[in-house]
């Protein structure tokens, strides 16, 4: 792992491989001039990128932020799921299309979550046996620890929930303490976030990633749980963020990850992490072992 693969702002990086080339596609400031959401950068290699600006034709009306954009590929159309919201308040999940992984999208116009207060970072993903599911990241005031869980909902199309929405993971541990008696939805609580699950099939097995704490500093990390359905019940083998922490490799706040296969044929993990200055949140992609308990970087 030699540093962030792009010298710009990128959080949430997701990669797509398509057709010899790869895509990768994150939360930023602005999609370049072209007024666009969400910027494309391309790669043969994983290690030389280019930008290709803006990916996500804006909505209409008032002024929204977009964040966590993953896209998948199906019967020759992408489709870029994502969440737009006012500051950090009122986010659904929506989805757009295009014929082509440089865009650009264009909303369909739908509201995927509209039961949800809150529903943030989608992440579409097709089992073996060929059906799509959409997991993401939603509000909870129940329980004993408050605040954003993982949940799962098949899909019926690219475009329309096909099921119940069912928990994947909720807090469990201090390490997932965003802050500390916050304030939301008009009641103070010691606020605990889990988002940013990725979900891949490996030797038999569902395995989820995602990441808790507080994106804002170096509580943020990656854990990792397992089922045998895509639907669960899902399990951590080990306790913690056991993935990726701050301090390992000097790294800063890292997470929001996704996986993708190196052209040498390696699980590639992807994420952000913060500059040392503490002013951006850069693409970084390192090789993932496998061969412990559960997987992390090589280090």
């Amino acid at each position: 792992m030699n540093g962030p693969r792009f010298s710009g702002y990128f959080a949430d990086p997701f990669v797509l491989q398509w057709q010899g080339q790869y895509y990768a596609y994150g939360t930023g400031q602005n999609g370049g001039d072209d007024g666009r959401a969400f910027e494309i950068l391309s790669s043969p290699d994983l290690v030389n990128w280019t930008s290709h600006g803006g990916a996500l034709t804006p909505l209409s009306g008032e002024p929204r932020d977009y964040w966590a954009p993953e896209v998948a590929e199906h019967g020759g159309t992408f489709y870029m799921y994502y969440s737009a919201g006012i500051g950090d308040k009122e986010h659904h999940l929506r989805v757009a299309t295009s014929p082509s992984p440089l865009g650009p999208f264009t909303d369909q116009g739908l509201n995927l979550t509209p039961g949800e207060p809150f529903a943030i970072d989608p992440h579409p993903f097709q089992d073996k046996g060929g059906q799509w599911y959409l997991y993401f990241a939603r509000d909870h005031l129940d329980g004993d620890r408050v605040g954003t869980s993982l949940a799962v909902m098949p899909l019926q199309d690219m475009q329309t929930p096909g099921g119940p929405v069912t928990t994947v993971l909720r807090a469990s541990h201090d390490w997932q303490i965003y802050q500390r008696e916050r304030s939301m939805y008009g009641q103070t609580y010691d606020w605990h976030t889990l988002e940013g699950p990725f979900v891949v099939e490996r030797g038999g097995l569902y395995h989820c990633f995602y990441s808790g704490g507080a994106w804002t500093n170096d509580t943020y990390g990656v854990g990792h749980a397992v089922a045998e359905h895509p639907l669960g019940p899902w399990r951590e083998p080990a306790e913690g963020p056991v993935v990726l922490a701050s301090g390992l490799n000097g790294l800063i706040g890292p997470g929001h990850n996704s996986l993708v296969v190196g052209p040498e044929g390696q699980d590639m993990i992807v994420f952000h992490a913060w500059n040392k200055e503490h002013t951006q949140r850069q693409l970084h992609l390192a090789p993932l072992d496998w061969a412990t308990g559960s997987p992390r970087l090589h280090s």
